[in-house]
């Protein structure tokens, strides 16, 4: 950004005053074909930071600049006015308290918001026989800042807690949309107004609600999405299932049982036999068993983050080794 000229002296007058001089300023001709521009700079700007309204090609002999919100030059839009000779800067209805207006044209907004978006135009009033002006027009967009997640609670209990998700920043200039796993959000009784909805309330999670989720802003212009927030149901022990089904074994035979549940985090496994401790784990295997393996296997599960348990059984009946008939008659 080059040096700019020091800002006027700046002057309150009264209202009436301020339509006489305004009206003095505005009285021109049509404009003529000089081409104004306005650059911004830096030429895209967040929210809170400042930005220069930057005039080119000045036409000769400025008598003083009037800057207005948006295309229409009337006076309830009507910023700020500078007149050359006296360096008067007067203000309008229009003027916020952070705009400045320098000698060289241009206007300085300091902590621009929502508010500040959308165009400006520049009036220039140029002396001689005849009073006459060109404009220039410039249409600001503030850059879409980065959303975030926040959460009340990332690990909640399946059908025990609520969940609130919020995307920041809170804004009425963006529209917010949300991702679940890479899919945007379908309309649901939990998200009855899709693009309006800030804060997504999961009123009794399920496992179902597991994923990474993501919040989407936009803009007039542009979209951006948060980085991903991943929420994690704690849920479970569901009531275990023993494989295989089989009950009826032969002494000599191999025994192998396998215990299955579903559990976040995974279940701790204990199995016991008639109510005595056999081992921990999800698997048990005896080779070569007797009729002193027969009897109730029991497969207990715990899920130390829900606190959690529950447990099936499963009746063994070991019998006696068999022998070939051929050998049982002595053939």
């Amino acid at each position: 950004m080059g040096p700019l000229s020091a800002p006027p002296c700046t002057l309150h007058i009264t209202w009436k005053e301020l339509l006489l001089t305004a009206s003095l300023l505005i009285f021109w001709n049509p404009p003529t074909t000089a081409q104004v521009r306005i650059e911004a700079q830096p030429t895209k700007v967040s929210e809170g930071k400042d930005i220069l309204l930057l005039v080119h090609n000045l036409p000769q002999n400025v008598a003083g600049y009037i800057w207005y919100k948006g295309q229409i030059m009337d006076l309830q839009y009507y910023i700020t006015a500078y007149a050359i000779d006296t360096e008067m800067l007067i203000f309008g209805p229009a003027y916020s308290g952070r705009e400045t207006v320098y000698s060289n044209a241009s206007l300085l907004i300091q902590s621009v918001n929502q508010k500040d978006a959308g165009s400006y135009t520049v009036e220039i009033i140029k002396r001689g026989e005849g009073t006459e002006g060109v404009t220039g027009h410039f249409t600001l967009y503030l850059e879409t800042p980065k959303p975030s997640i926040s959460s009340s609670n990332l690990n909640p209990r399946e059908n025990k807690n609520a969940v609130a998700l919020t995307c920041e920043p809170k804004t009425q200039g963006y529209t917010y949309m949300w991702w679940v796993n890479g899919q945007s959000l379908p309309v649901s009784p939990r998200l009855k107004q899709p693009g309006k909805i800030r804060i997504l309330i999961l009123p009794n999670v399920t496992r179902n609600d597991t994923g990474t989720y993501e919040c989407e802003i936009w803009d007039r212009v542009a979209s951006i999405c948060s980085d991903p927030v991943t929420l994690d149901v704690l849920y479970g022990p569901d009531i275990p299932s023993i494989f295989p089904s089989r009950t009826n074994y032969r002494s000599g035979q191999n025994l192998y049982l396998y215990c299955l549940t579903d559990s976040n985090p995974p279940a701790e496994y204990t199995w016991t036999i008639n109510g005595r401790f056999l081992q921990s784990g999800p698997r048990i295997y005896i080779p070569q068993i007797t009729t002193k393996h027969s009897g109730l296997y029991r497969c207990s599960v715990r899920n130390s983050a829900t606190g959690s348990e529950c447990s099936t059984f499963k009746s063994i009946r070991v019998s006696g080794k068999w022998i070939p008939a051929s050998l049982s008659t002595g053939f």
